[in-house]
């Protein structure tokens, strides 16, 4: 409300960084969920020197770990914390993440492969394995020049892809919904300590999806937990 009580709560954001070995974007339609509107809000607040210096010294120096799911994959995005384990400023050709090809918001169960063991926040899932996770976006589509997109496959940083009933990657709307290209539903900075994925992967639970048919469980948090034992 006041200038006073910016500082104060960037001091405390702060502290809390510091004092902690995970830093969770979540998702869910906050700040409206305008275009592009909760990655701006949570980019900006990210870009202030102290938080800025407080994530680079997780990450780098500390060992932590960072996830982002859906308006979190988008800050993640916007700071560059994925694909390149660091805030730094946007440039043309880096990946982004927009509007859904089909004009609209989407929410439905879409299947997404696991194609990299990579990263600590997938040491639990099968390489391979295929998992039925919520969706509900209406800016998901994943963008990327062709030379970028081909670079990230060859760094190991594309973590999970869309793919059909048979497990192949796809850009059939019924099971890549929001069109993105290469099928790529999630990436992960160059050391794998950092995720970014549009799909709710925590959204399960024993009465979420009953009618669903897949594996639900991608054991993500169970991985970034377990990565410090």
């Amino acid at each position: 409300m006041t200038e006073g009580q910016i500082v104060e709560s960037v001091n405390a954001f702060e502290k809390a960084i510091r004092e902690s070995q995970i830093l969770m974007f979540s998702g869910g339609f906050s700040a409206g969920d305008e275009p592009d509107g909760s990655a701006k809000f949570i980019a900006s607040i990210f870009r202030n020197p102290k938080i800025m210096d407080a994530v680079h010294d997780l990450l780098q120096q500390r060992d932590g770990l960072a996830l982002g799911i859906c308006n979190g994959f988008q800050a993640l995005i916007k700071l560059g914390l994925v694909p390149y384990g660091e805030i730094k400023p946007q440039t043309a050709g880096a990946p982004t993440l927009t509007t859904n090809s089909i004009g609209r918001h989407i929410s439905k169960s879409v299947y997404t492969k696991v194609v990299t063991n990579k990263s600590p926040w997938l040491m639990r899932a099968e390489l391979g394995g295929v998992y039925a996770i919520p969706a509900s976006h209406g800016e998901g589509r994943f963008v990327a020049p062709e030379h970028v997109i081909k670079e990230l496959f060859a760094n190991g940083q594309i973590a999970t892809r869309y793919v059909d009933l048979q497990g192949n990657p796809t850009m059939d709307e019924e099971f890549n919904p929001n069109g993105s290209y290469a099928a790529i539903e999630g990436i992960t900075s160059p050391d794998g300590r950092v995720l970014g994925k549009m799909a709710h992967s925590e959204r399960i639970g024993d009465g979420v999806a009953v009618n669903i048919y897949g594996n639900q469980n991608q054991h993500i948090f169970e991985s970034g937990v377990s990565y410090f034992k």
